[in-house]
């Protein structure tokens, strides 16, 4: 049976796909993590700048990355919430029907976007 006629992946497809799901969601739980870390730092090394100037850039700089990684880490977990409601559509056994369409979304887009809910052909009929 061809992928698109099927209603549903089967339960050792959705375990596949739960496995995959839960090593990219501890993967981006660390780097959310990683970033967190980074943003609530202090910005103190220990050392005493003397230099106003250098100091007037320096804290520029770390400004701006703090914004950097802020933006960084809400763009993180937003893809953490993406993957956790791509396990609650595994366990419902939902997990890659299109949402538009009712389709089954194809295997390999799922293996390289697994929280996706659209397959191509919807989300290309939005544009």
């Amino acid at each position: 049976m061809a992928e698109q006629e099927k209603k549903r992946y089967s339960d050792a497809e959705l375990a596949e796909f739960k496995e995959l799901i839960n090593k990219k969601l501890e993967s981006a739980r660390n780097d959310y993590e990683s970033l967190r870390a980074t943003i609530t730092h202090s910005g103190d090394n220990g050392t005493e700048d003397t230099s106003p100037t250098f100091k007037a850039l320096e804290e520029g700089a770390t400004s701006l990355s703090k914004e950097e990684c802020e933006r960084l880490a809400s763009h993180q977990l937003k893809f953490i919430k993406n993957l956790e409601m791509a396990l609650v559509r595994i366990e419902n056994k939902t997990y890659g029907i299109c949402k538009t369409t009712g389709k089954l979304i194809p295997k390999e887009r799922l293996m390289r976007v697994p929280h996706a809910t659209e397959c191509i052909e919807a989300k290309e009929g939005r544009r």
